[in-house]
């Protein structure tokens, strides 16, 4: 996958379900869709995309000046959306077999802040025109786990497949990985830090994380 591409699902990620687009969204269901119901994965996905970035371009200007209150934003809405401990342990994979609870949760905040602080600046310059067009729900897990299917379409382009795995925590549907063009956010990172993983703790790639020494994405 090309650099765009990189730079487009670690964005989807660090937003939770902004897929690194400025454009109002308009989800059109495929036929074979059924229609969301309210409350649904695929009406979760709709309404945040619909919400979360019609506030981006009603606040643009606010946020250009003050990249402090729009990362306020995106984390907020992050951490409402994205089951950040689960989707980490799936990260951290057999390194974090055993570890304890308050490790992975450590582990998860500085993988969350630095996504934010490599990529959500990019929002307020993604200018190309998307729309998102849900595609479809597969449950699976016997209906513990959903994928919600949608397209990024864009002019002059071939649509973007990027899809959202989500399961049930605390009652609520939340995202826990995300398919751009089939790379999975989860896959991507577990290979990324296998190696500091296996010359060191979580803890240690947990400080390497806040102090910059590494960066998720690289």
């Amino acid at each position: 996958m090309n650099t765009p591409f990189r730079t487009l699902l670690a964005a989807a990620v660090a937003t939770a379900l902004l897929a690194a687009t400025p454009a109002l969204v308009t989800a059109a269901p495929a036929p074979q869709a059924a229609a969301a119901q309210a409350g649904s994965p695929s009406q979760l996905v709709k309404d945040n995309f619909s919400r979360i970035l019609s506030t981006l371009q009603q606040r643009r200007a606010e946020f250009t000046a003050d990249r402090g209150k729009l990362r306020a934003f995106i984390s907020a809405e992050f951490n409402q959306m994205f089951d950040r401990d689960y989707s980490a342990r799936l990260v951290l994979g057999r390194h974090g077999r055993g570890a304890s609870d308050a490790d992975v949760a450590a582990f998860a905040d500085a993988l969350a802040d630095s996504l934010m602080s490599r990529y959500g600046d990019s929002l307020l310059g993604f200018n190309s025109d998307f729309t998102v067009r849900i595609k479809g729900e597969t449950p699976l897990r016997d209906g513990r786990m959903v994928r919600v299917a949608t397209e990024l379409e864009r002019t002059g382009g071939e649509p973007i497949p990027v899809d959202y795995l989500m399961r049930q925590d605390g009652g609520q549907w939340k995202v826990f990985d995300v398919m751009v063009e089939g790379v999975s956010f989860v896959q991507t990172y577990r290979n990324q830090f296998d190696g500091p993983l296996n010359r060191g703790s979580i803890a240690q790639v947990t400080a390497d994380l806040r102090a910059g020494r590494l960066q998720a994405g690289n």
